[in-house]
Order: structure tokens, then C-alpha cells, then sequence
């Protein structure tokens, strides 16, 4: 894929640069895609951009791509607005979290109950006091 920028400008006002840009690529690219592309043509980290549109003509392999560059992650997330689908994919991503984290204590919570028994029925057979 080739980047070609159109227009590059600052704006003060909202701490960002606002990039117009044409790649030319056979097939629409993914918004990751052109979020590397500019990261890697700019110097910016990847999460403080912000992809405006990806626009195609029928028939063309030009692609019109509008983006904002932040100073920060925080000045981004300040500015604009989230989308429904980013804010559910959020939550999925905090629940996958939880889940995670739910199962990787719930085999060291076993290990601690099994090693408890382990160490009661070591102490029964010590004091010769075993249920039966």
C-alpha cells in the first residue's frame, strides 16, 4: 500500500493534526491497516490516532482517507466521541478480562483447599485420629 498526503494541518485549538491522504491498494483497507500506515509515515503511536473515514470510488484503487494525529491518547479520548461499537467492544474486553483472572484463581484456590486437606489428613494420621 502507498500513502500519498494531500493535506496536512495543525490545529492548535484541539492539540491534533488533520491528515488527508490517498492510498492506493487493491482491496478497502481495515482501519488497523491505515492507523499503521500513518503511524509509521508521521512518527505517532498508533493509539493516538484517530481515523476519520476511509472512502473508495467504485472502479478505483484510490482510497481518501481522513485522520486525526493527537499529542496524547488522553487528548484524543477528551475530544472524540466514542462510538457505540468501540464502547461495547470495551466491555467485552474488560469481561474477557474478568474472566480470565476468575479462572486463574479458581485453580489456585483448589490447590490451596487440596494442600489444607492434605494437611489435615497428614495431622489426623500423626495423632492417630483418623475418621473412619
Amino acid at each position: 500500500m502507498n500513502f500519498k498526503t494531500i493535506t496536512d494541518t495543525e490545529n492548535p485549538l484541539f492539540n491534533r493534526r488533520e491528515i488527508e491522504g490517498e492510498i492506493s491498494a487493491e482491496v478497502t483497507p481495515s482501519r488497523e491497516q491505515v492507523k499503521q500506515i500513518i503511524a509509521e509515515k508521521f512518527s505517532a503511536k498508533p493509539e493516538t490516532i484517530k481515523i476519520r473515514t476511509i472512502k473508495g470510488k467504485f472502479g478505483q484503487k484510490i482510497f481518501l482517507i481522513v485522520a486525526n494525529i493527537y499529542k496524547s491518547k488522553e487528548e484524543l479520548e477528551k475530544i472524540e466521541l466514542k462510538k457505540k461499537k468501540d464502547i461495547e467492544s470495551e466491555k467485552k474486553g474488560e469481561e474477557q478480562k474478568k474472566q480470565k483472572a476468575e479462572a486463574e484463581e479458581k485453580p489456585a484456590e483448589e490447590e490451596k483447599e487440596v494442600s489444607e486437606e492434605v494437611e489435615n489428613k497428614s495431622e489426623e494420621t500423626e495423632n492417630g485420629t483418623e475418621n473412619t
